[in-house]
């Protein structure tokens, strides 16, 4: 029988952020490549319509909703998802966006401390929080793979006051890098996807000034995310991979 590559049968992969957008699209690549996913997100009912789209299309999903910020609530999360798979094979982090934060963007000047650490909340403790609780298991089977779906804003700067946005995602990245040392040699790998111009906020006149003329879709986001997750990603690890449709080339 034919070898399949980025063959995921069997793998369990806990993704955050996934009711909708990149995330749902990570989860719907996942598992039709043959992974359990479990699809986490803020809001209940968009987790609970996602997981149930992805089983009415004969996918295996499970829907494990929570606030990731809440240490309690990542311990239920990743219990939810043991009790429901297994242990987390591949974590992707995908949860970046507050509620209310595409509405109330505002220059450093005015932002408060509160408004950093919700950032930080979100983009760094959240995946420091969740990768602590599934690391273990993944060192101890000797395959383990760990994604952080970044922004290019952590390395351009746009007037679009996102300095609290783009200094944490900058950290994650930084604890990204420190981490694959840490663990490559057990198996397991650690990578991030920095995303320019999406198509979820209606960037329609930035999109255009990408080389290929339009913006990311879920479907190029879940393309790379399982390229990462793959065995055949095993080399690959520490990195961050730009996906910008060219928008930025060096």
């Amino acid at each position: 029988m034919p070898h399949t590559m980025f063959d995921l049968s069997g793998r369990v992969a806990l993704i955050t952020g996934a009711g909708r957008g990149m995330g749902l699209g990570v989860a719907r690549t996942l598992g039709r490549l043959g992974a359990k996913v479990a699809v986490n997100d803020y809001f209940a009912d968009r987790a609970q319509a996602a997981a149930q789209g992805l089983l009415a299309e004969g996918l295996q999903a499970v829907a494990v909703p929570g606030d990731i910020t809440r240490p309690e609530v990542r311990e239920a999360v990743v219990a939810a998802t043991r009790s429901a798979f297994g242990d987390v094979d591949l974590l992707i982090n995908n949860a970046g966006v507050p509620p209310g934060m595409e509405s109330n963007l505002r220059k450093f000047r005015d932002l408060t401390e509160a408004d950093f650490e919700q950032q930080l909340d979100l983009n760094l403790r959240a995946i420091t929080g969740l990768t602590r609780l599934v690391l273990p298991a993944m060192i101890e089977r000797g395959f383990g793979r760990i994604v952080i779906v970044s922004s290019e804003s952590w390395r351009v700067g746009i007037a679009f006051g996102l300095t609290n946005y783009a200094a944490a995602k900058a950290a994650a990245l930084g604890f990204m890098r420190q981490l694959s040392h840490e663990v490559g040699r057990k198996g397991v790998t650690v990578n991030a996807v920095s995303l320019g111009t999406m198509n979820n906020f209606g960037y329609d006149e930035q999109a255009k000034a990408t080389a290929v003329g339009r913006a990311g879709t879920p479907e190029d986001v879940g393309a790379l995310v399982a390229y990462l997750v793959s065995n055949e990603a095993g080399w690959m690890t520490g990195q961050t991979l730009p996906l910008n449709g060219g928008a930025i080339t060096a």
